[in-house]
């Protein structure tokens, strides 16, 4: 599954002729290759029912067998790269989209942006690995694993596919329901003979299915509860900004660019109120900053950001939001640099600013707002969370980092 994620991520990064090629490689040489395979394994079953030890080797000549396992073995590696960049490529869109608290990101290329390596991922893999070669010992043990996986795959895209038929192209429904529920009567005869192996293996595939539902589902809805209360405590931007421009919000204006970091323009950052009302003080630029993640891979340079005056164009105080593919990393003081000092109410000092995070410490409360066991899973999944300081690329030196509390 995961491997058919992480190529599905490298096709999308592709030009237009870079996807025709793959996809003529696809249907002319892995399609015919794939079905003389399976045929060939399966008249050699019915001419020897013996053979189904070993159909793919068998299938070979004694001379071509060994030649064939060292093939089959640097197809093992090569799948096994191909899983591994699918889930670093899942886990970092999961974080964008908001299903997956933000983790550490490495890009290991200058030129390649989608060639990442995320740590935290690398070491689940390898726990998970030990765990399965400890636990089955052998690759016939995770032979109905490996169905009940393949079986679960085709469903779900199934699903997906009538979904997008039918949402995106406007494919009429009686003629979905009668593609698809012949789609659906092969697959789901397939899960079924599946379930019948439920308990020699097959409920690998869909424990670890559940997991990950579970875990992202969970923070999703942590995700939300936060939001909540934390626009709660921050109050209306707008009020605050009228406030400081009024005067019933006492702040002195000092010199220099600051740079709030915040989820919306809905409510006023919490570094930002906290300065104001415990410190008194306000910078003469302000930019508030919301970082937006869009349903697409890359957002085109030219709609980057869009800037809100905030209903005063002569007081410093702007908003910027920043939108971002799920397949990018928000660069925050680059993408600062692109902004029009004509829009900004004068140039920015960024090799100057200093940029403001909230940080939010999260602890367990006694609303019923989940079950008490998904808060502990909420908790517990917000402590891989990546420093926000080094996800959005803000220089250390200039960051500044305050505080407050959020019961869940």
């Amino acid at each position: 599954m995961l491997a058919v994620t992480g190529a599905e991520a490298l096709y999308a990064d592709m030009g237009h002729f870079g996807r025709r090629a793959i996809t003529r490689g696809w249907l002319f040489l892995v399609l015919p290759a794939c079905v003389l395979s399976y045929m060939g394994q399966g008249a050699l079953i019915l001419d020897d029912p013996d053979n189904i030890s070993s159909p793919f080797f068998l299938l070979v000549p004694d001379w071509g067998r060994w030649p064939m396992v060292l093939l089959a073995t640097a197809a093992t590696v090569i799948a096994s790269q191909a899983v591994i960049t699918g889930a670093y490529s899942v886990a970092s869109q999961a974080a964008q989209l908001g299903y997956l608290p933000r983790l550490r990101i490495a890009h290991t290329s200058e030129s390649t942006i989608g060639q990442i390596y995320v740590p935290w991922i690398n070491w689940l893999l390898m726990v998970s690995v030990l765990t399965l070669v400890f636990a089955f010992r052998s690759s016939a043990e995770l032979a109905y694993a490996f169905g009940m996986a393949v079986t679960g795959t085709i469903t779900i895209t199934t699903l997906l596919f009538l979904y997008v038929a039918r949402a995106k192209w406007g494919t009429p429904t009686w003629l979905i329901a009668i593609g698809g529920g012949l789609l659906l009567c092969v697959d789901l005869l397939f899960v079924a003979a599946n379930m019948t192996k439920l308990v020699h293996g097959a409920w690998l595939p869909l424990l670890i299915g559940l997991t990950a539902f579970t875990v992202m589902t969970t923070w999703q809805r942590g995700r939300e509860l936060v939001t909540e209360q934390r626009a709660r405590a921050e109050g209306s931007l707008t009020e605050f900004v009228d406030d400081l421009r009024s005067g019933e919000a006492v702040a002195r204006q000092v010199p220099g660019t600051a740079v709030f970091l915040n989820r919306g323009k809905e409510t006023a950052p919490l570094a930002m109120r906290a300065n104001v009302e415990h410190n008194h003080v306000r910078h003469e630029q302000v930019v508030i900053l919301s970082i937006k993640t869009e349903p697409v891979p890359r957002m085109p340079v030219e709609q980057r950001i869009v800037v809100d005056d905030l209903g005063y164009t002569d007081d410093g105080i702007v908003h910027v939001t920043a939108r971002f593919g799920y397949m990018e990393t928000p660069d925050v003081p680059g993408t600062l640099a692109l902004l029009d000092p004509a829009e900004t109410e004068g140039p920015l000092q960024l090799d100057q600013a200093s940029y403001f995070l909230s940080k939010i410490e999260l602890r367990r409360g006694k609303a019923p707002t989940m079950a008490p066991w998904r808060k502990r899973l909420f908790i517990a999944t917000s402590y891989i969370t990546a420093d926000a300081a080094e996800y959005f690329s803000l220089p250390r030196d200039r960051t500044v980092i305050m505080g407050s509390q959020i019961e869940v």
